[in-house]
């Protein structure tokens, strides 16, 4: 089976994961999603993460998510470009999620981002999701 927009599967695992009171999520590995996983950790959105091998060939992404009495700190994750229609923005113009109560994450030149982030080192780029 093929997997036209992984980003958008990893999104959709963990707002699932949270719908059905999940402790953990596990996806499969690439570098931009444990990117993305890294950041929504840094944020405090989620507990953390690690990463299993299997196999050589074979390695899996365990996302453990996070609750505050017993309600999700996720409560939308959405994603904004994807790859029919990239979204790009500049420094100046990355989005002020929720009045800057939640957080938007930018692939940069410099790696995976939150959008304060890249504001701070005066970076714009592909605006990959928005988390509330």
């Amino acid at each position: 089976m093929s997997m036209q927009d992984p980003i958008a599967d990893l999104l959709t695992r963990i707002r699932n994961g949270h719908k059905a009171n999940k402790k953990s999520v596990k996806l499969p590995f690439s570098s931009i999603k444990l990117a993305i996983v890294k950041v929504l950790q840094d944020e405090g959105y989620v507990e953390g993460c690690k990463v299993e091998e299997k196999s050589a060939a074979e390695k899996q992404i365990e996302v453990t998510l996070k609750y505050y009495n017993d309600e999700p700190v996720i409560t939308s994750i959405d994603r904004v470009s994807r790859p029919g229609l990239r979204v790009y923005k500049a420094k100046d113009s990355l989005p002020r999620v929720q009045g800057g109560l939640g957080i938007a994450i930018v692939s940069t030149p410099k790696g995976v981002m939150s959008d304060k982030r890249a504001k701070e080192l005066g970076h714009g780029g592909e605006v990959l999701c928005v988390v509330k």
